[in-house]
């Protein structure tokens, strides 16, 4: 049964390890990379400052994928964030990548500060756009940074 980890000193190592297939390398950011982001946030105008944290997707102790999440309750248009979801290469098809998001969208239900969850995806990444209309999210036909920008209402 695959589950979620924090990221820790202990195993931020063998996360950022994890990659992609070649070429699916220019829809997401490196896990370093990501990891490294987490630690400052993100101040957006307009929206105010986004804390970002960051998960393995573990199937028991091999790590199979990485995801990250961002908060700012204060925020207009979404008080939750899918920031990053990916799966290793070795380990797509297998069903992770549902798992790491159904896993998302129960932490933010479980916050009743977050009303909704905005998430984006290069336009053209066919996998990533079916993932998130089959779990809810509809397109908001806005295009930011070269994303399609996506939400799905929790509550009003």
């Amino acid at each position: 049964m695959p589950e979620i980890r924090p990221v820790t000193r202990d195993n931020w190592r063998e996360l950022s390890k994890l990659s992609v297939r070649e070429d699916q390398r220019e829809f997401v950011a490196s896990n370093l990379y990501s990891i490294a982001e987490a630690q400052f946030g993100e101040d957006i105008p307009g929206e105010g400052h986004w804390d970002m944290t960051p998960f393995g997707i573990y199937d028991g102790d091999t790590p199979v994928g990485f995801l990250m999440i961002g908060h700012n309750f204060d925020a207009r248009k979404f008080q939750g964030f899918v920031i990053r979801l990916m799966v290793d290469e070795k380990y797509q098809g297998k069903g992770y990548g549902r798992f790491g998001m159904n896993w998302i969208l129960e932490h933010f239900r479980a916050d009743v500060r977050v009303k909704t969850v905005g998430i984006s995806y290069e336009p053209h990444n066919e996998g990533a756009r079916k993932l998130y209309a089959s779990l809810g999210f509809v397109e908001t036909g806005e295009i930011e940074d070269g994303e399609a920008i996506a939400a799905l209402n929790l509550r009003s």
